[in-house]
């Protein structure tokens, strides 16, 4: 229910910015991404900063308080549509800004207290099963939440997005409140007096990121894999246009598409997902999801490109589905939320930096291209895609071929303690207590 809020606001929030609040003004596409940059800058500025506080906190009360902030946050922004033209456009851009930031800054709580928290009341064993279940749910609200988007805001109003979204929250509010104490157990938060050291706590979770082969190699496999995936979310609206000679409105076909395949592949990751090593499925299926892209790349008509994103969202399926349980399974539970809040900001910034680099290169260097090579044809879209394409097959090789050997779901090995500084007599006689 909270997923397909989400997919329903952010929808909403670009259609609304662009259509509505900027309409016909020539700085609309400026306003759009000044509300994908206002979602995307709390990962990298809070995310770190969250990932402390999560591991200190009851994961289960931090979700349920998140839910009911971001369940206000939303409802918040009814203002906008009940004071009217009273607002003026810069105060009714800097209200959306503000809030999807706040939203987007108290997600990062909420995110790293549900892996935590999944960790506790899933089996081990379960976990690849769990995630594909989750990868399930994902697709699925993908593909019932961007639809509602446009007929919600158009035929009666952005009122009722909004609150659609904000209910979504307390549904998942209610959700939560419905686990049993009993099922979660108690979070091994070390509660002594030397661990309440933000910089050291931090830094702990820094130094096992950085000393784990797994995590290491995890994370330079995604960045160059985001870089890649960034380049297509950047410039798929203009390979529709210009490759496959369909209507921009082509481009939520597509997106269907890859929901369909997404939600088939995630019930493959479900069924065998205990039965297969993870990082194999992994490194295999992102390799797959690479030969894909490359063959979009090559699409010239719109039929195949849909054929082409259904097969791909098999793979990226089966790989978002597999990530989580290899990062549950290679961290201890007590640093998941730091773990997650290093491995989050750097993929944004790889994500963000992909998508920047493409736009550049597309709208200057590459603008002119239309070269032909061995009678293949190349222009500046479909040749961004077929690196971006190859980026995602290598960095699936390279992971393959440095994990080789190492099994994920062997015990992690916990970090040295980080220095701390003495205590007090009367600190020690509560420590030790």
């Amino acid at each position: 229910m909270s997923l397909v809020g989400d997919f329903v606001f952010d929808v909403t929030v670009v259609l609304w910015v662009a259509t509505v609040i900027a309409k016909d003004q020539p700085w609309a596409p400026l306003a759009v991404g000044g509300a994908l940059i206002a979602a995307a800058a709390p990962v990298m500025v809070i995310g770190p900063f969250a990932g402390v506080f999560v591991d200190r906190w009851d994961r289960r009360r931090t979700m349920m308080a998140t839910d009911l902030i971001r369940a206000a946050l939303i409802a918040a922004l009814l203002v906008i549509p009940v004071l009217g033209e009273r607002l003026s456009v810069s105060v009714q851009l800097a209200v959306v800004y503000g809030v999807v930031a706040l939203a987007s800054a108290t997600a990062q709580f909420f995110n790293g207290a549900r892996f935590g928290l999944l960790a506790r009341v899933v089996a081990a064993t379960d976990q690849p099963r769990a995630g594909g279940i989750s990868q399930t749910t994902v697709a699925v609200a993908s593909i019932i939440g961007p639809p509602l988007a446009a007929p919600l805001l158009f035929s009666i109003g952005v009122q009722w997005a909004l609150i659609v979204n904000s209910l979504s929250f307390v549904v998942s509010f209610v959700a939560v409140l419905a686990i049993r104490e009993g099922a979660v157990g108690v979070d091994d938060v070390d509660g002594s007096t030397a661990s309440r050291n933000f910089r050291r706590e931090f830094a702990e979770g820094a130094r096992f990121f950085a000393g784990n082969r797994i995590l290491r190699a995890l994370m330079i496999c995604v960045v160059v894999a985001t870089l890649g995936i960034g380049a297509i979310n950047a410039l798929d609206v203009f390979f529709v246009t210009d490759n496959l000679h369909a209507p921009a409105a082509a481009l939520g076909t597509l997106g269907a598409a890859l929901g369909v395949g997404s939600v088939v592949g995630a019930v493959i990751a479900t069924a065998v997902g205990s039965r297969v090593r993870s990082l194999t499925m992994f490194w295999i299926m992102l390799t797959a999801l690479g030969v894909a892209v490359v063959a979009y790349a090559r699409a010239t008509n719109l039929g195949i490109a849909i054929a082409i994103l259904f097969l791909a969202g098999v793979p990226l399926a089966i790989v978002n589905s597999v990530a989580g349980p290899i990062l549950l399974t290679a961290t201890p539970q007590r640093l998941l939320g730091r773990v997650m809040a290093v491995f989050n900001p750097i993929q944004q910034v790889a994500a963000i930096a992909g998508m920047a680099l493409v736009a550049y290169l597309a709208s200057t260097t590459l603008r002119g291209l239309d070269a032909t090579v061995g009678g293949v044809h190349f222009g500046r879209i479909d040749s961004i895609f077929l690196v971006a394409g190859l980026l995602i097959c290598g960095s699936g090789l390279w992971v393959g071929s440095a994990l080789r050997g190492v099994d994920a779901r062997a015990p992690v090995d916990e970090p040295q303690a980080p220095d701390a500084e003495p205590l007090s007599e009367e600190d020690s006689a509560i420590a030790q207590a």
